[in-house]
C-alpha cells in the first residue's frame, strides 16, 4: 500500500515543476520582451533614452495603461468590458460640461463619478441579463456612443476661456519631470494593484475568474464581485477621458474610438488569461507600455506605422497561444 502513495506523491512533486516553469514564463516572459525591446531601441536610436522621449513615453502610456489596468481587473474576473472608451468620452464630456458650470475640480470629481456610474450600470446589465458579457458590453459602448453624440449634439465641449489653463493640469509637469497624467496613472495602478493582490476583494476576483460555480458554492457573491469589476474599469476609463481631455482642452462623442481593443490587448499581452482568473495588474501595465513602446519605436526609427498594426496584432496571437499552450501543459 506504501508504493502506490510514494509514486503518487513523487508524480505531484514532479507535476509541480512545469506548472511553476509556466507560472515564471506567463509572470517573466512580458518583462524580457520589454527589456529587449528596450536595449534593441537604445542602440538604434540616439533619441530613445533622452529625458524627454522617455517622459512622452510614460505620458503616452498613461491612457491605454489605466484601461489596461480595468480591462485586466475584469478579465481576471471572467468578463469582458468593451464599454470602455464610450465610457471614457460620455465621462470627459460631462466632466467639462460640469466644469463650465462650476470650476475643473468639481468637474473632474464629476466625470470620475460618471465613470463608475457607467461601470455599475454596465455591470448590473452584464449581470442581470446573463448575455454573454462580450455582446452585453458591446451593446452598451453602442449605447453610451450614441449617449455622448446625444449630450453634446454632435459638437466638441470646452471649457470656459478663463478655466483653459486650469483644465489642462493634467498635462503639466510635475515630480521628476514626469507629468500629472503620469503621476495620476501610476498612483492609479498602485492602488488598484495593492487591491487585487493584497486584499480580500482581490482574492474574491480571481476566484470568480477561476471558477464562478465553485465561488458561488463557497459564499462568494459572484455578481457583485463581477458588478465591482466593472466599477473599477469605469473609474479607469474616466480617468483617462480626463487625461484626453486636458491634453486636447476639450472632449468630444468619437474621442478614443477602438482603444478599448488596444487596452484588452495589453492585458493579453501582459499574460491575463482570457479564460479569466489568472492575470496580474502590473503586468497589464507592461503589455500597456510594451504597446507604447512600440509605437514610439516606429516613429523614431522613421518606420511606416501602417505595419504597427500588425505587429501588435502578431503579439496578441503570440500571447493567446502562450497562454494555451501553457493551460495544455499543466493538465
Amino acid at each position: 500500500m506504501n508504493a502506490p502513495l510514494a509514486t503518487d506523491g513523487a508524480a505531484v512533486v514532479t507535476g509541480a515543476v512545469p506548472a511553476r516553469r509556466a507560472v515564471r514564463i506567463r509572470d517573466y516572459g512580458i518583462v524580457i520582451a520589454l527589456l529587449a525591446i528596450v536595449v534593441a531601441l537604445s542602440v538604434s536610436t540616439d533619441t530613445f533614452l533622452t529625458t524627454s522621449n522617455l517622459v512622452n513615453l510614460l505620458d503616452q502610456c498613461s491612457v491605454v495603461g489605466l484601461l489596461a489596468v480595468g480591462a485586466t481587473v475584469c478579465i481576471i474576473s471572467g468578463v469582458f468590458d468593451l464599454t470602455a472608451s464610450a465610457s471614457l468620452a460620455v465621462s470627459a464630456i460631462v466632466g467639462v460640461q460640469i466644469v463650465q458650470l462650476t470650476n475643473v475640480p468639481v468637474g473632474f470629481a464629476a466625470a470620475v463619478v460618471t465613470g463608475a456610474l457607467l461601470g455599475l450600470i454596465t455591470g448590473t446589465i452584464v449581470v442581470k441579463s446573463g448575455v454573454n458579457s462580450f455582446i452585453a458590453t458591446l451593446a452598451t459602448s453602442i449605447i453610451y456612443r450614441g449617449l455622448a453624440v446625444v449630450v453634446t449634439a454632435g459638437a466638441i465641449a470646452y471649457p470656459l476661456t478663463e478655466q483653459a489653463e486650469d483644465f489642462g493640469m493634467l498635462t503639466w509637469p510635475s515630480l521628476f519631470g514626469m507629468t500629472s497624467a503620469t503621476l495620476v496613472f501610476l498612483v492609479v495602478v498602485a492602488i488598484i494593484w495593492t487591491m487585487i493582490s493584497a486584499t480580500t476583494f482581490g482574492r474574491r476576483i480571481y476566484a470568480v475568474g477561476g471558477n464562478a460555480e465553485a465561488a458561488r458554492l463557497s459564499g462568494i457573491r459572484v455578481g457583485q464581485v463581477q458588478i465591482a469589476a466593472y466599477v473599477v474599469s469605469g473609474i479607469c476609463s474616466a480617468l483617462a477621458g480626463l487625461i484626453l481631455a486636458s491634453r486636447a482642452g476639450s472632449a468630444q462623442s468619437s474621442m478614443a474610438t477602438g482603444l478599448e481593443l488596444s487596452a484588452i490587448a495589453a492585458a493579453v499581452i501582459g499574460g491575463t488569461s482570457i479564460l479569466g482568473g489568472e492575470g496580474a495588474v502590473w503586468r497589464g501595465v507592461v503589455g500597456a507600455l510594451l504597446l507604447t513602446l512600440i509605437g514610439n519605436g516606429f516613429n523614431l526609427l522613421g518606420w511606416d506605422t501602417t505595419y504597427q498594426q500588425v505587429v501588435q496584432g502578431c503579439l496578441i496571437l503570440l500571447a493567446v497561444t502562450v497562454d494555451q499552450y501553457l493551460r495544455r501543459r499543466n493538465r
